[in-house]
């Protein structure tokens, strides 16, 4: 089946070589390149939130700690910083599909196994290798979709793999609190493996992009990891997307992780309506996400991230002020508009910035370093609200945007229409 998918991209390549890329539409290969990357992004953030959602449940029945519970939400972070490094330097050797099938076997096997661990430590083993899978989706599907879409439409191209990750998370802040209390954080686990399959069966009707077929083919492979600091401009970059992949998802996850707390504990709202405020957030972030993606292609990369980091730190101040519940629905629609849509930049970002042999090592390494850091997050958040108040701890994420701003504007290059090497 591989050599055979192999044998059409190749046969792709020559038929399509006739026109330049930059002038091609979108295909119906591109379409199904950015259907697979999108619904297995969206398998990650259903798991994800999920667990946020079921802590309180999980750790009464198992007697988990504050910090365990924060614990199993950084270890699965973690883990997915080993498997980013791993499999997003596979994929560079042996191919964006095979790889990202991998991904979805490990972590599918490892999330179902969540639904029956008896206590806190193979919990968190299951957690950590379900992280491991995870952690090839993002890099590997982005590289992918900007791989198969025309230069004109990168930035957006991956602005909707990402709101692949914020439809999933918009799946478990609805469903949760209908299925929850029916078949338990257990059957929770369950279910958290059915999108794999979807993927599963997508990714199969995928061969490789032409881009890495002609690589492949015409290419003696270099070391991908020596190739993210070759020389001081590259390196340059590298810390810089480093920077801004770490603020985003400490951000994001210091936030959503404990936003349903947050509201049942400050506000006294129950499962069902602390579902419904994070759900409107999550409807804004989408909704970020997709007008990233739309500036980026139009006025350039560095110019719109600039936009929604400074707006993210004074909407992160304001939020945290809020004590009127109607207020604090539609001010989380905004928060979330402009915390996370800066998501749908990084794909494209990362894309432009590095060679085809290197790509989705770059993607997968380079943003689950910042998945890492941002993984401390939840445990930072939840102590500073133990020890002050929520209102504090969240007040206290704005002063991370600045050092976004800086590491924007001085280390990260301008790639808009930038043709893929």
């Amino acid at each position: 089946m591989e050599k055979g998918m192999e044998a059409n991209a190749k046969a792709a390549v020559c038929e399509r070589s006739i026109a330049p890329a930059a002038s091609e539409r979108p295909d119906k290969y591109a379409w199904k390149a950015l259907a697979g990357s999108a619904i297995g992004y969206a398998m990650d953030g259903f798991d994800l939130l999920i667990l946020g959602f079921m802590l309180p449940v999980i750790a009464l029945e198992l007697h988990l700690t504050t910090q365990q519970s924060g614990a199993l939400v950084t270890w699965t972070l973690i883990g997915a910083v080993a498997g980013g490094i791993i499999f997003g330097a596979l994929s560079d050797r042996f191919g964006r599909i095979r790889v990202l099938t991998w991904t979805i076997v490990l972590f599918a096997v490892f999330t179902g196994l969540c639904a029956f661990a008896t206590g806190f430590y193979d919990l968190l083993a299951y957690r950590t290798i379900a992280g491991i899978g995870l952690g090839g989706e993002f890099g590997i599907g982005m590289a992918l979709a900007a791989e198969a879409w025309p230069a004109k439409h990168r930035a957006r191209v991956s602005s909707y793999v990402a709101l692949g990750w914020q439809s999933g998370v918009l799946a478990a802040s609805l469903l949760t609190p209908l299925l929850l209390p029916h078949i338990g954080w257990r059957g929770m686990f369950l279910l958290g493996v059915a999108p794999a399959l979807v993927a599963w069966v997508v990714r199969n009707k995928l061969h490789e992009p032409e881009v890495f077929v002609r690589t492949k083919t015409t290419e003696k492979k270099p070391n991908a990891f020596r190739m993210l600091v070759i020389d001081r401009r590259t390196t340059r970059t590298s810390l810089g997307i480093v920077i801004l992949c770490a603020v985003q998802n400490f951000g994001y996850y210091g936030i959503m992780i404990w936003l349903p707390t947050y509201l049942a504990k400050t506000l006294g709202f129950g499962l069902t309506k602390s579902a419904l405020w994070t759900s409107v957030t999550i409807v804004g972030m989408m909704v970020g996400v997709y007008v990233f993606g739309q500036l980026a292609d139009r006025i350039g990369r560095k110019p719109t991230f600039v936009m929604f980091q400074i707006g993210a730190a004074a909407m992160v101040v304001v939020y945290s002020t809020l004590g009127d519940p109607t207020v604090m629905l539609w001010a989380g629609a905004l928060l979330g508009m402009l915390v996370n849509g800066m998501i749908g930049g990084y794909g494209a970002l990362i894309s432009e910035a590095y060679p085809t042999a290197a790509r989705a090592t770059a993607q997968n390494t380079l943003f689950n370093i910042g998945r890492a850091v941002g993984g401390f997050g939840p445990i930072v958040v939840g102590s500073l609200a133990a020890t002050y108040s929520f209102q504090a701890a969240i007040a206290l994420l704005a002063s991370i945007y600045v050092l976004d701003v800086i590491a924007t504007i001085f280390l990260v290059p301008e790639l808009k229409g930038k043709e893929l090497d």
